[in-house]
């Protein structure tokens, strides 16, 4: 449960932290003062604060970076509960694409209470995944375990799967969109460049070619099959 005591920057800075971290161990000040447009210095002091509260929610070590402790990560998979499940409620309910639901989400996610959430959650039937396949902390606060590729990472023969968009990009999404390149699109890889990093796809079930730059390949997970 989120405490009162915690602000808005607080949560954010955990959040981000914790997005961090999810793809190197230690998160640097200036990856963080990039994600939440700040200047570093103001990154520094609020991390040796967040060091300094009893019990320490991140650890703190100057030259090596940030991690959080058990107790910063906890909060900081409440607000990625909070804020995936009202991305969800927002496209399966209220009829937002999936390249909106992020800016909304993000306005949300510090203010909804645990009954509102877990209300949420019920209605839409405890899902899993939010509208770009990230998956849900549980309620008791554990992260789902996805196996997936980087379409980035598949060669020509290999066909696969999007079962995911890391991206809050909304041009990206949207961009997506128009593709047809959605979550459960089945693909196939028909050329790789290596000067440029360039994939050729084919949609299955449809005629033509599509050129993905490395930005999108990357940010695609796909299911291999």
């Amino acid at each position: 449960m989120i405490a009162q005591n915690q602000t808005q920057a607080i949560q954010d800075y955990l959040k981000v932290i914790y997005e961090l971290v999810g793809q190197e161990r230690r998160a640097s000040t200036n990856q963080i003062a990039e994600r939440l447009r700040v200047t570093p210095a103001s990154v520094t002091e609020m991390i040796r604060k967040l060091a300094e509260t009893e019990p320490p929610l991140v650890d703190y070590q100057k030259h090596h970076g940030v991690m959080l402790t058990p107790a910063g990560e906890r909060i900081a998979l409440e607000i990625v509960r909070h804020h995936r499940l009202l991305e969800m409620f927002l496209y399966q309910m209220l009829g937002y694409s999936w390249d909106e639901v992020h800016t909304e989400a993000d306005r949300l996610e510090h203010v909804i209470s645990e009954v509102l959430e877990e209300r949420i959650a019920l209605a839409l039937g405890d899902p899993q995944l939010d509208p770009h396949g990230d998956p849900i902390p549980s309620r008791e606060l554990e992260m789902p375990v996805t196996h997936h590729l980087p379409l980035a990472e598949l060669r020509p023969g290999c066909q696969g799967v999007i079962r995911r968009v890391q991206s809050s990009d909304h041009t990206l999404l949207r961009y997506l969109s128009e593709l047809g390149l959605g979550l459960n699109t089945r693909l196939a890889v028909s050329a790789y460049s290596p000067v440029d990093e360039n994939l050729s796809i084919q949609v299955i079930g449809r005629e033509g070619t599509l050129v993905l730059g490395s930005k999108i390949s990357r940010a695609i997970l796909v299911e291999v099959e």
